[in-house]
């Protein structure tokens, strides 16, 4: 399947503005990389639908709100490597399923490494989605994560399971980071052809955020906790990303598993493609989160699909 002219475009722009440089460092330069966060969205859509901001623990909650009884609410864990964001991509998507779906969509601006650590990050998680069951059902909460928020939102459906807490109705993870220390050996082909990471700053970041932890505990790296009894699960991959072999790995866990799993591959897609601006294929990507959010129940119950590459 031939990739869009905005595809090359956007590839274009990602190498413009030095992603992977920024990525190649070790140790990688936070601080530059979180110039590009936006803690507080401008413009007038976030100005008339952002219904409240509010702490829990040291997160900050921003709540957008559109509709005026909404009849879900999304978690949206958002990614930047452990060590920064959130960035105008993950602001620019939230404005658009805020806009097709009667969601109550929570930002989750989590403390970020080295200032914490993987254990203060995800007891802000865990915190986040107790208070989120005091408000609403779990059956009409869901988790949506990108990047290493997709790594927070698989531990914490984890962490969920082992505790015995109420699961989420689904979870939704964008090119989630799956294994810290980045040892599979079928990296090294992918980072090739990766427009946007390498595996020396992934694993800078990583570091950061262990603290004691090693980079295989399931906490940091969810690819080597269990996946029985996981809610159903939205899964988009890209294959020219240096997370796709660890997110291939997690295909086979969760079918193993027998989780109602629906896979998204992407034809030659960067890290985090559904989230990139301007791009055909990205755009498509969003519309499927966006159905998968409005279903009224869950088509794949009993089954694992895939659909066809995009």
């Amino acid at each position: 399947m031939k990739n869009s002219l905005s595809y090359y475009l956007t590839l274009f722009v990602i190498k413009l503005k030095g992603i992977k440089r920024s990525f190649s460092q070790s140790p990688i330069d936070y601080r530059k990389i979180r110039r590009e966060d936006v803690h507080q969205p401008k413009g007038r859509f976030f100005r008339k639908y952002i219904s409240q901001t509010f702490k829990v623990a040291d997160s900050t909650i921003t709540e957008i709100s559109k509709g005026s009884s909404p009849d879900k609410l999304l978690l949206f864990i958002h990614g930047g490597a452990f060590i920064s964001g959130p960035a105008k991509h993950h602001w620019d998507s939230i404005k658009e399923i805020a806009k097709k779906t009667n969601c109550k969509i929570w930002m989750c601006d989590y403390p970020k490494a080295p200032e914490s650590t993987i254990d203060t990050i995800s007891q802000n998680i865990d915190l986040i989605y107790d208070y989120a069951l005091k408000e609403h059902p779990a059956d009409q909460i869901l988790l949506i994560g990108d990047s290493v928020g997709g790594n927070l939102v698989t531990s914490l459906a984890q962490r969920i399971i082992a505790d015995g807490k109420p699961l989420p109705a689904k979870i939704i993870l964008v090119s989630p980071v799956m294994d810290a220390s980045m040892s599979n050996p079928d990296i090294e082909s992918i980072e090739k052809l990766d427009p946007m990471l390498s595996r020396t700053g992934v694993l800078s970041a990583k570091r950061m955020c262990a603290g004691d932890r090693s980079l295989k505990d399931a906490m940091i790296s969810p690819i080597y906790g269990s996946f029985n009894g996981f809610p159903p699960t939205l899964l988009f991959m890209g294959q020219y990303d240096i997370m796709y072999p660890d997110e291939k790995l997690l295909e086979v866990k969760l079918k193993q598993a027998e989780v109602e799993l629906e896979v998204i591959e992407g034809v030659n897609m960067p890290h985090i493609w559904p989230f990139l601006p301007v791009m055909k294929e990205a755009k498509m990507a969003l519309e499927q989160i966006v159905n998968s959010i409005n279903l009224k129940k869950n088509i794949y119950q009993g089954e694992q699909s895939k659909k066809p590459l995009i």
